[in-house]
């Protein structure tokens, strides 16, 4: 791929966007002086989890990538390194960079679309799929384990719904694309086993948008992202932003193109870029002050004995963090938690949520130590053949827990 094929990066403009995002931050987001420069040069805290990231995109595990660490309220590190792609040409990855989350939606949008509607007792996790979109049972027998499909099923991964379908080789409609879904048989009957499932948010996106009557781009940016102040999240990037945004493949065998500043999900891409299992796009300062709302909710700190009103309360944090059956599945409520060989590496806390994304991102959040990690790589450029972020993850998490935890031994 000739680097003259890659769009230039334009500086990310708020006024490009749609009218309401990033419209306003208050008490919910972190203050902006909370944000300390990055730490880590080659001699500095950090330096280990400088070596993991430059040795990964020596190896081309990916050609840039962006990361940050929140810990006990403060941001101790936001920097970035590489390129968008592997020519020496190619744009400079900044701290700000924006990037495809690719299932880091299942948690930033639409298990926080979850979290919120049921805190405020518009959602019932118990609720069966099909009472919700009737389109679901509707033609299968009486028998039919879908339904009895409860949505709290949907977000743990445990529906018996397949773990992916390619819809988007024969259908181009959202409405074609919906339909085929709620068609699906079952796998498996529901609860009895881990499988996880695209298909399954797919089908929770749209269960909450009917729950809430509103588009899930809308409501998100009116109670999530506006008040939080999240001003580089959203969906579907304007096309005036996308070269701002690191590529994430070469598509060779269905757009024929350069994915860029587009959803690279293909199901997401038919559903016109927003669904409830990806077409998210953000950053690390953003899914800092995502995170610092998770753990404010479990661990505020009151300045005046009082404390700070937040999106969440820790009752609802709490509920979406507890593992679901079968035993052997790592799935809370939307969120993942740490297995026996987690991305997250052995130092996170079994009182840990997270979750990760295809495209090469990853959010991780320890609620007992009060740290967030965040890691945005677009490591399926210039193909999807690259599984070294596997190893690449666990590494820099170790990294990033070690420097951390050495410098509270030395305070």
């Amino acid at each position: 791929m000739q680097a003259s094929h890659i769009a230039r990066p334009a500086k990310w403009d708020t006024n490009m966007r749609r009218p309401g995002i990033g419209a306003r931050m208050d008490a919910h987001a972190m203050p902006s002086e909370s944000i300390a420069p990055s730490l880590g040069g080659p001699t500095g805290q950090f330096a280990p989890a400088y070596r993991v990231l430059n040795e990964a995109i020596a190896s081309q595990a990916f050609p840039g990538c962006a990361f940050g660490v929140l810990a006990k309220g403060r941001v101790v590190l936001n920097d970035a390194l590489g390129r968008f792609t592997y020519e020496a040409d190619s744009p400079a990855v900044e701290p700000g960079t924006v990037f495809d989350l690719a299932s880091v939606t299942k948690v930033v949008a639409t298990t926080a679309m979850a979290m919120l509607l049921r805190q405020r007792g518009q959602l019932d996790l118990d609720t069966t799929l099909g009472d919700v979109l009737p389109g679901f049972v509707v033609g299968r027998e009486p028998g039919s384990g879908a339904r009895h499909v409860p949505l709290r099923n949907l977000l743990a991964h445990n529906s018996g719904l397949p773990a992916y379908v390619e819809f988007f080789r024969t259908l181009r409609t959202p409405a074609a694309l919906m339909h085929a879904c709620l068609r699906l048989p079952l796998d498996a009957e529901p609860g009895t086993r881990a499988e996880y499932s695209d298909p399954g948010f797919i089908l929770l996106g749209k269960a909450l948008e009917v729950t809430a009557q509103e588009h899930m781009r809308s409501f998100l940016q009116r109670e999530v992202f506006g008040p939080l102040g999240l001003q580089s999240t959203d969906f579907c990037p304007p096309a005036a932003m996308r070269s701002a945004i690191p590529p994430t493949e070469e598509d060779t065998r269905f757009r024929k193109r350069v994915i860029q500043g587009e959803v690279q999900d293909e199901n997401a891409w038919v559903l016109k870029g927003v669904s409830g299992h990806a077409g998210l796009f953000s950053n690390v300062s953003d899914l800092l002050r995502f995170s610092q709302e998770i753990l404010r909710a479990v661990n505020p700190v009151p300045s005046s004995g009082v404390p700070p009103p937040g999106l969440f309360t820790r009752e609802t944090v709490e509920a979406f963090a507890q593992r679901q059956p079968p035993a052997s599945s790592s799935r809370a409520i939307g969120w993942d938690t740490p297995s026996d060989n987690s991305s997250a590496g052995v130092l996170f806390s079994k009182h840990s949520i997270g979750h990760l994304g295809y495209s090469g991102c990853s959010l991780w959040i320890d609620l007992d130590a009060s740290v967030a990690v965040v890691l945005l790589t677009n490591r399926t450029w210039p193909d999807r053949e690259s599984q070294l972020i596997r190893q690449v993850r666990p590494a820099f998490h170790n990294a990033v827990r070690q420097a951390l935890e050495s410098s509270a031994a030395h305070r």
